[in-house]
């Protein structure tokens, strides 16, 4: 099965954060369901049923950061 990627920048260009994972989309909607895996700058996020699941910080970033960061339920079992 194919995956699809979500790539961003969890920082404008300005150095202010841009907080974007958030429990639902506030936008219309373009495809529901389409990615599978999330990579920002600051770790890499599988989707899942359940919510996104961390599966890699970035380096110099903490999981409480990322959890602070991402309005989204988020699993971190895989990187404590």
């Amino acid at each position: 099965a194919a995956s699809d990627v979500y790539k961003r920048q969890a920082k404008k260009k300005d150095g202010t954060e841009d907080i974007k994972l958030l429990p639902e989309c506030n936008l219309p909607l373009t495809g529901v369901g389409v990615v599978d895996l999330i990579i920002t700058d600051l770790g890499v996020m599988e989707v899942t049923e359940n919510g996104l699941k961390l599966l890699e910080t970035a380096p110099g970033v903490t999981v409480d950061e990322i959890q602070s960061k991402t309005h989204a339920k988020l699993d971190v079992s895989a990187v404590k």
